[in-house]
């Protein structure tokens, strides 16, 4: 094991089972993407395993709950972050997992329900 590499058990959501093992050199995040056998996953959730070694806690390996996916080819940088879809409407949720309540599914770019979403709302 490299010093950097994390120890990572992939578990699919629904049916929930794991898909196996991998060693990542990155920190994944819910919202980011891995490929793992071939496949593109969701990281929906990320849980630490830690172990009692020599009186102190230490991490053993990192847990990933994933649902299969695609990468979006619609994103929006919000904030620092990446967002699935056109963040300059009102409805987008800006998540990195889900695009908006109307259209989920996209594409944002011939969505009848878009409405530009205001910046300094007046009232």
């Amino acid at each position: 094991m490299q010093p950097d590499s994390l120890p990572t058990e992939v578990i699919l959501t629904h049916p929930r089972r794991s898909l196996g093992k991998v060693q990542l050199d990155w920190t994944p995040q819910p919202g980011n993407y891995l490929d793992f056998e071939g496949k593109t996953y969701a990281i929906l959730e990320r849980r630490h395993r830690y172990q009692l070694k020599s009186g102190r806690y230490r991490l053993h390996n990192i847990a990933l709950y994933v649902q299969s996916a695609q990468r979006p080819v619609e994103k929006s940088l919000v904030a620092g972050r990446w967002v699935v879809g056109d963040a300059t409407c009102r409805y987008n949720a800006h998540s990195e997992i889900i695009r908006c309540a109307v259209n989920p599914n996209g594409p944002c770019e011939s969505c009848r329900s878009y409405e530009s979403a205001e910046l300094n709302p007046q009232t």
